[in-house]
């Protein structure tokens, strides 16, 4: 869970491998969990390779994480990594399967058909990061394994809100076709760069859903235990204030993503941090 000026570190977002607030002694089980998960996401994503062969090379993945499991030493040497950083910090296994899923979706990539599948998406793409997270802090109940859910997946949303055009350009739409239906979006609309009032009533929508994730997870940044997870609480506070902005700068662009993808600049991270600061758990209902 990280924040950037677009939201994003290099390719693979919501990691905080460079963060000035991370412990160092958790700088090396995060670098190697990052290691093994960009370095899937570039085999899901870049490159020219049929599906078929970027499955076979993310196999090879999952056959690493099924040695780990079976307490079986592990072949490639950053596995050998994640292996000693799993028996050290007792990290679960089940977060990295989920990575390792969405980035097998990903490589055989179909439409998002509708909300319920968008977010099930999300559930393997982006939870799991703030799962091992939490869990490398000793910090994983089950209240804040649900608010992180609801940051990671808002924050995955606002990624998708951002990106409609690089998306695009991929072959790739993840606002849900359903959802596009109803507000009379088609295809058009994404490869003419078509901002009219049925784009506004779609974008809208999904900005609303997606700040209300984010701060329904909120509360995390503000309820993390005493000690050293308390630092990834200002993160988490800057992280959830990214987020929040980037929407706000995508309603004063009147949801135009295709001609001004929102950033954040100095300006913005001033307002981020004053906000961060003075931030309250909302309350409840």
């Amino acid at each position: 869970m990280a924040a950037r000026t677009d939201t994003r570190i290099d390719h693979y977002e919501n990691f905080p491998v460079a963060s000035l607030l991370l412990p160092k002694a958790l700088r090396w089980p995060v670098t190697v969990i990052y290691r093994i998960a960009r370095s899937a996401d570039d085999i899901a994503d870049e490159g020219d390779a049929p599906a078929v062969e970027r499955l076979a090379l993310l196999a090879e993945y999952r056959a690493e994480l099924d040695r780990i499991a079976q307490d079986m030493p592990a072949r490639a040497p950053m596995f050998q990594d994640l292996a000693e950083v799993v028996r050290q910090y007792r990290l679960p296994l089940q977060p990295l399967y989920e990575l390792l899923s969405a980035f097998e979706q990903d490589a055989r990539f179909v439409r998002m058909t509708d909300a319920a599948m968008l977010l099930d998406y999300c559930t393997r793409s982006a939870n799991p990061v703030g799962h091992l997270m939490l869990h490398l802090y000793g910090a994983a109940t089950p209240e804040r394994l649900a608010q992180s859910d609801a940051i990671c997946t808002g924050l995955q949303l606002v990624n998708f809100c951002q990106d409609v055009a690089v998306d695009w350009r991929k072959q790739r739409v993840y606002l849900p076709a359903d959802a596009c239906a109803r507000h009379g979006v088609t295809d058009a609309h994404f490869a003419e760069g078509r901002c009219d009032a049925q784009w506004r009533a779609l974008m809208s929508e999904w900005v609303d859903r997606t700040r209300a994730m984010l701060q329904s997870g909120a509360p995390l940044a503000l309820g993390m235990p005493p000690g050293t997870a308390r630092r990834i609480g200002w993160e988490l506070r800057l992280i959830v204030q990214g987020g929040l902005r980037i929407l706000e700068r995508i309603e004063a662009a009147r949801y135009d993503v295709f001609r001004q993808r929102p950033t954040l600049r100095a300006a913005d991270w001033c307002i981020m941090l004053a906000r961060a600061a003075v931030m309250r758990v909302p309350p409840a209902g």
